[in-house]
């Protein structure tokens, strides 16, 4: 039997033994929403860190599961079942051939992967038991996969300082990096005179990089989840968020799972209103989060099913929606579309004044997954 098989066949025996019931501020929007040009809400917020991660087996309290198949075995990342490129509060290292699998944190989820060298094909949490479709795991070096991923371009949206081009993301040693750098470049786009804030600015001294999955890749429903260390500097406002397709903002619908800016991590979901949205958020100050809350790598997921919107950061629930809120929108974005994935680093608006920050600021993703429900 291969690894890989395996791997499935514990799985689907530990989902025999597990019930699946067991146990913010808008942005201003000025882009439609649709290939390239979306605009971005708020995002997750309040939560404690996951626990550190156990040497071959488990993860600490409120931790993710023991590390994507626990201890290494023969050929594993993790030499003798230590922690891979996890760092404080990250998960253990993935497992080899033969490797055994984790067992989850207290509070944490289980991931029943124990043989293959990846993401788990199934993942149980309070929500349920949901099957892996789709992931970057950026384990290639060298700019993100173009088979996944797309990029806005140029002054996009909010006045933000950056420029957004590619060429800021790159992925080396297991994880993606957006590195916002300090320039001062020409705006090729300059008008003089222009009352258009994207003509009217001679140059533009920050630049980033803003990437989707538009046009690629869209889903309705499912697990979203995303494993990261954010800068939380002065000026730095990343983001992992949804749009719906083939519609212009705000009728598009937008879930912000993770926004940070202003001393807050915010999780928020936009209840269409005309030309604006509602805004369901909450926010969490980065105060009260620990003082090395920001040195770490936490993990921030959506569950979306046609009833909830649930938002966590580190398995704890920070932000429930009801999916009939939005009804008033006709159609209800959330009951009717797919919706993509965008992950950018913006620089400035909401993020505050950024000239006495060093740069770069940089936004550092070791994957992004998406699960479906399991019948």
């Amino acid at each position: 039997m291969s690894p890989r098989t395996l791997g499935y066949l514990i799985s689907f025996v530990c989902l025999a033994l597990v019930s699946p019931g067991c146990g913010g501020g808008s942005k201003c929007c000025d882009a439609a929403a649709g290939s390239g040009g979306a605009s971005t809400g708020g995002q997750p917020a309040t939560g404690g860190t996951s626990g550190a991660a156990g040497t071959g087996t488990s993860a600490g309290t409120n931790g993710q599961a023991g590390g994507r198949g626990g201890a290494a075995g023969v050929g594993g990342r993790a030499s003798g079942g230590a922690a891979g490129r996890s760092g404080t509060g990250g998960a253990a290292g993935r497992s080899g051939t033969g490797g055994a699998a984790g067992r989850p944190g207290t509070g944490g989820h289980a991931n029943v992967d124990a043989a293959t060298d990846g993401p788990p094909p199934v993942e149980v949490t309070d929500g349920g038991a949901w099957m892996l479709v789709w992931s970057d795991e950026f384990d290639v070096d060298g700019a993100p996969n173009a088979a996944n991923w797309g990029y806005e371009k140029g002054f996009v949206r909010n006045q933000e300082l950056q420029w957004y081009q590619p060429d800021n993301a790159t992925v080396a040693n297991g994880l993606l990096t957006i590195a916002a750098q300090k320039v001062h470049v020409l705006n090729p786009n300059y008008q003089s005179g222009s009352t258009d804030w994207k003509k009217s600015r001679q140059y533009y001294d920050y630049t980033s990089t803003s990437m989707t999955t538009s046009g690629k890749h869209s889903w309705q429903y499912g697990r979203f989840e995303m494993r990261a260390r954010i800068d939380t500097r002065q000026g730095s406002w990343p983001a992992f968020w949804i749009l719906g397709d083939g519609t212009s903002w705000p009728q598009s619908g937008e879930v912000d799972i993770m926004e940070y800016y202003a001393s807050k991590v915010l999780a928020n979901v936009c209840t269409p209103n005309g030309s604006n949205c509602t805004w369901d958020s909450t926010n969490q100050a980065l105060s009260s989060l620990g003082s090395t809350w920001s040195n770490q790598f936490h993990v921030w997921a959506m569950e979306w099913d046609a009833q909830h919107i649930d938002l966590y950061l580190d398995d704890k629930l920070v932000n429930t929606y009801a999916v009939s809120t939005a009804n008033a929108a006709s159609p209800n974005p959330y009951d009717t579309k797919k919706f993509y994935i965008l992950v950018n680093l913006a620089i400035g608006a909401n993020g505050g004044d950024p000239s006495g920050t060093t740069f770069p600021i940089t936004y550092e993703v070791d994957y992004v997954r998406v699960y479906q429900k399991m019948n």
